[in-house]
């Protein structure tokens, strides 16, 4: 803020004491002669049209009055011209974006093409220039002089001012290069502008303007439909990445990523619409994802509530367009914002937001592409979903909810080759059995047998937590995979689970009773555990020294114990 402060003391100060003082000495030493004012009243409206036709090329808009600025100079001299570029200043501030503020952007393009037309005009004259010449060698060589030196002038301005405010930017960047292309394909027309209205009047401005604005609008039209193609390409590669994503956070992140980096923001949000209300699901602030904690808020306020209520998509070039519907969720310095429903089966279940800190960030075509993508985004999503419940399905247990015997396999190859690679220093197995299970499916029924398989599941989850890697492992067999955990810390966090066991009160509803009513009954555990690499260093072996401490050490010692394998 200070400084932004003092870089805008500094360019207006400087302004005040160069522009108007500037102005009036270059009135005073290069006087114009204007015979005809109607004409240059004509030269003045054609260069406003011109101005008013931007072109987009390198991704940067681009106004093609050059010709017309340099026929001025030639006819009228240096201080029309300079006249005629302060204008010309203005126009262009009205017309591009940018981050910086108007305040600061002011004093500096007034005093740079203040600048540029002075040392361009002084070059003119110093050299051998005439004002008013129409000797074609002449105009051509001296014109050529003061248009090399306009656009140099401007390039080594840029690189003073950008070192002074610590950007250090090539002398010969891609838009440099583009300037001077230009300035050599620009550069006939204005000499042919100048001679061919020194000799005919207004009608010259006539005969080569209509052409040369036909020319632009077509060439306008056209590199906007090659941006709508180019925009096109990166939605459907973008669509093509989600198709790829197996889990919905990982769609979630890819889509706000990249779709914040195609469009060029500084804030993107998706937004999801549940329980009337606005839930945040993803922040994209600063050029990443930020865990942003955001409350949620009723479904009806704000920009996503507004295409909530609508179902549809809207797009605003600056902030006074939408400060009605200010929520204070969105950053203070957000300007231009777009926004479009994220719908399945014609519901519309969210909404994403997009926030530039510039003014019109937003081509029209881009709304149409951003509707694209959020139906990408949506299909990805489900596909996703679908995808992670047929994964937890071939994972996990249908009953207990753990996972199965599959999944336990390949964690154990995966840990076991951890091992082996140095990354883990040990591995502990935990097999565990209930006593007498199948005289409990006889008394009561197999379903009774099937809940407390499920309450002993719930009992595991709660006591091994986050630790190790709960399975079960067939019947009423149960499996924890622990890693970096010793056999003695196994052995406690074994024995702690039996006595637990042994202790709680399992609920029932007995299917073969008379009456079907609650009962409490009382299980025990027989465990056995293995460890690696002290017992085996291969997945299989633990599992069956696990499996022979459970029946030699604990079943066939009595059960309801904790043994251990020894070789």
């Amino acid at each position: 803020m200070g400084k932004k402060f003092t870089r805008k003391t500094i360019l207006w100060s400087l302004w005040t004491l160069v522009v108007p003082a500037g102005l009036v000495v270059v009135y005073n030493f290069f006087p114009p002669s204007v015979a005809d004012p109607w004409n240059l009243l004509a030269y003045i409206l054609f260069f406003v049209l011109m101005s008013l036709m931007p072109m987009n090329i390198n991704g940067a808009s681009t106004f093609l009055v050059q010709w017309v600025t340099v026929a001025l100079f030639l006819k009228y001299g240096i201080f029309i011209e300079m006249l005629v570029s302060q204008l010309s200043m203005f126009i262009v501030l009205y017309r591009s974006r940018t981050n910086e503020a108007q305040s600061l952007r002011i004093p500096f393009n007034s005093l740079m093409f203040f600048l540029m037309s002075l040392i361009a005009g002084l070059t003119y004259k110093a050299a051998g220039g005439q004002i008013g010449s129409l000797e074609l060698s002449h105009v051509v060589l001296y014109g050529l002089i003061f248009q090399v030196m306009t656009v140099l002038s401007n390039q080594i301005i840029y690189q003073v001012y950008d070192r002074m405010t610590g950007n250090k930017n090539k002398f010969l960047s891609i838009d440099a290069i583009w300037d001077f292309v230009l300035m050599l394909v620009i550069f006939p027309y204005a000499i042919a502008l100048y001679i061919f209205e020194s000799y005919i009047g207004v009608p010259a401005l006539i005969l080569l303007g209509v052409p040369f604005f036909i020319m632009t609008a077509v060439l306008k039209m056209y590199n906007n439909s090659e941006q709508v193609n180019i925009d096109l390409k990166k939605a459907g590669a973008i669509g093509h990445q989600l198709a790829t994503r197996l889990e919905t956070d990982e769609v979630l992140d890819q889509f706000v990523v990249q779709v914040a980096k195609m469009f060029k923001v500084e804030y993107a949000y998706v937004i999801d619409y549940r329980d009337d209300l606005q839930q945040m699901l993803r922040v994209f602030e600063n050029n990443k994802l930020q865990p942003r904690v955001i409350k949620s808020i009723p479904y009806n306020r704000g920009i996503a509530g507004k295409v909530i209520i609508t179902n549809d998509s809207y797009v605003y070039d600056e902030k006074s367009q939408w400060q009605d519907l200010v929520t204070g969720n969105l950053p203070q310095d957000t300007e231009s914002l777009m926004a479009t429903p994220i719908a399945r089966n014609n519901k519309t279940e969210g909404v994403l937001v997009l926030a530039s800190k510039k003014k019109y960030a937003f081509a029209k075509h881009q709304l149409q592409i951003l509707e694209i993508l959020s139906t990408y985004f949506a299909v990805s999503l489900e596909k996703a979903g679908y995808m992670q419940k047929v994964i937890a399905k071939s994972e996990r247990c249908g009953l207990t909810k753990l996972y199965n015997y599959r999944y336990l396999d390949e964690s154990l190859e995966s840990c076991i080759k951890e091992m082996n690679e140095g990354r883990l220093t040990q591995l502990s197995l935990i097999m565990m059995d209930i006593d007498h299970f199948k005289s409990i499916n006889d008394r009561y029924g197999h379903q009774s047998g099937n809940d407390i398989l499920v309450q002993l599941a719930d009992i595991l989850r709660e006591e091994i937590g986050d630790e190790g890697t709960i399975a079960r492992y067939g019947g009423e067999e149960f499996v924890v995979l622990l890693t970096d955990y010793s056999k003695d810390l196994a052995m406690l966090l074994a024995e702690n689970l039996r006595k637990r066991i042994e202790k709680h009160e399992f609920l029932i509803e007995s299917d073969l009773a008379a009456n079907r009513e609650q009962q409490i009954v009382h299980i025990t555990l027989s465990i056995g555990v293995s460890t690696a690499p002290d017992d085996s260093d291969e997945g299989m072996s633990l599992i069956r020294n696990a499996d022979r401490a459970l029946y030699i050490g604990a079943k066939q010692a009595g059960r309801n114990k904790v043994a251990a394998y020894s070789k």
